[in-house]
């Protein structure tokens, strides 16, 4: 592992969470009924950390990763705009995931991380500018008197596709990005961490995408006209 991995996995132990990561917030919005459903429905199992993984899965795999779906604004951002349009990135999908946790009454929060993604589309290099992803997001759930990291981002589907490596979540182990794909490939590099918050930090998300992808505006533009999966077939078979 490189050491900004290893500085997160260090990071998981932690004081007793605060009322904060149970509460609902603008965009971890626990208390919306679509959210709350969602959690009455896969929040199944003898103890939280049953629940916490079953909730999960109900996301990595139950909402499409689609980055070209970037909409940096209050609703776009939101859990509940998660279960309404069936699709997310990985800070919506984090978010929802954090959302369904406190819904079912376990501690949550989100963490983000700068990092460097060695698999990303000529699309989204050509928006970006860049191969590093600012603000990557993923939730820090409370189990066991200890934060542990879950990454929600990549559905099984995805992976199975295009050779990734799926995360899978034991409530025990933080689940965070592997280094190196099923061939071997760089994947996933992690090169700063941000921090921990009880609501996404829309604010410096926004500020941030403007100042490192200036082609991209903060929302995916032309992006949103293209298809994902489409593009990374292409070049995953290139």
């Amino acid at each position: 592992m490189n050491t900004m991995t290893d500085n997160l996995q260090a990071l998981t132990l932690g004081t007793d969470p605060g009322s904060g990561s149970l509460l609902p917030t603008q965009m971890v919005d626990s208390n919306h009924p679509a959210v709350q459903a969602f959690a009455r429905e896969h929040a199944q199992g003898a103890d939280d950390r049953e629940r916490a993984v079953a909730l999960y899965y109900a996301v990595r795999d139950g909402f499409r990763y689609d980055p070209y779906r970037v909409d940096l604004t209050h609703h776009g951002m939101r859990a509940s705009t998660v279960l309404e349009q069936g699709v997310g990135w990985c800070v919506t999908k984090a978010t929802l995931l954090t959302a369904a946790c406190r819904s079912a009454g376990i501690p949550a929060r989100l963490g983000f991380a700068d990092v460097r993604n060695h698999l990303s589309t000529e699309r989204m290099r050509q928006a970006m500018q860049t191969d590093v992803f600012v603000w990557h997001g993923f939730s820090e759930i409370w189990l066991n008197d200890a934060w542990r990291k879950a990454t929600p981002a990549f559905n099984i589907s995805l992976c199975q596709k295009f050779g990734f490596l799926p995360l899978d979540f034991n409530g025990v182990d933080d689940s965070i990005y592997h280094p190196f794909d099923r061939s071997g490939q760089r994947h996933m590099e992690y090169m700063r961490h941000h921090g921990s918050f009880d609501d996404v930090p829309l604010e410096r998300l926004q500020a941030d995408f403007a100042k490192f992808y200036p082609g991209w505006g903060g929302v995916a533009g032309d992006l949103t006209n293209a298809d994902f999966e489409i593009d990374i077939s292409k070049e995953a078979r290139s």
